[in-house]
């Protein structure tokens, strides 16, 4: 009994060194990002580094305003969620309780394959098949657009989704169901009215990961809008944070590079404080 005790202090321990470490980790890049990013805004002026339309970190008279960025990411996000979250949820509903065994089988597996793709590939195949196909669908001079960003998001949201909206479902005690049931009610009814409400919780973690995974991407939606740094049109080329950082990094110095690092802290930041405004209202509901 002693051993015993000593064994599950011993994991205990090793548990919360492993929680400290990312806390740890996650305080480091929090103080890293402010550190490297604040001289910039202090130089440029917050007003004009947020709320400045032109960005020109190469010209003779340089200008280092993230508005079109910072546009273009919250309507990329909110374009990929729109489309994504309805099918990613509908998707998993029936998976979790409407799909026979061989198609669950079969759909689970290229949901699963979709998590594994790389990024690049997503964008490799958006430049070349949804791009083309914007531009002769639409009629315009480029398909390398917002448009053809917010598609590939979408689907690449979509495994995360799936996958955790599932899991949520699966959890949801059978008796809930059964009740259901018993009272009437068919099983369409009683598993979005039913279960879903009770994986509520589990659904909206799916949606913030899959809001996270469509903040954060750069590689893929670099190569499928263009890349250019205008306010966002839904058929114009556009360019994200994400992308701004990636596409400037390597070549950038002095005032520029610092400015880099003041997006990302940017970026940082939008990404806390949307974790933080669906986790209040997740508490919210829970509570009411």
């Amino acid at each position: 009994m002693k051993k015993q005790k000593v064994f599950e202090n011993f994991i205990h321990g090793i548990f919360l060194i492993l929680g400290l470490i990312t806390v740890g980790c996650v305080l480091l890049i929090t103080i890293y990002l402010i550190v490297s990013g604040i001289p910039a805004i202090q130089k440029i002026g917050l007003w004009d580094f947020i709320f400045g339309k032109e960005w020109a970190s190469t010209a003779k008279e340089p200008s280092y305003g993230i508005l079109p960025f910072i546009l273009t990411s919250v309507y990329g996000t909110a374009g990929a969620i729109l489309i994504g979250v309805p099918i990613g949820f509908l998707t998993s509903v029936y998976l979790a309780k409407l799909a026979p065994a061989k198609i669950r089988m079969v759909v689970s597996g290229a949901v699963s394959l979709l998590a594994g793709i790389p990024s690049v590939v997503y964008g490799l195949v958006g430049m070349m098949v949804l791009v083309p196909s914007i531009r002769n669908l639409f009629h315009i001079p480029d398909g390398a657009s917002l448009f053809a960003a917010i598609i590939v998001l979408a689907i690449m949201i979509l495994p995360s989704i799936i996958n955790v909206s599932i899991t949520a479902l699966e959890a949801v005690p059978k008796e809930y169901e059964d009740a259901s049931l018993a009272l009437g009610a068919t099983p369409v009814e009683t598993y979005f009215k039913v279960s879903v409400p009770a994986a509520k919780s589990g659904i909206a973690a799916a949606v913030v990961l899959g809001v996270g995974r469509a903040i954060g991407e750069a590689m893929a939606v670099m190569m499928v809008s263009g890349n250019a740094p205008n306010l966002p049109e839904l058929f114009g080329s556009v360019r994200f944070l994400t992308t701004a950082v990636a596409s400037e990094m390597s070549y950038s110095s002095g005032l520029q590079r610092q400015a880099l690092f003041s997006i990302a802290l940017v970026l940082f930041l939008f990404i806390m404080l949307i974790n933080a405004a669906l986790n209040f209202f997740l508490k919210r509901s829970k509570e009411e």
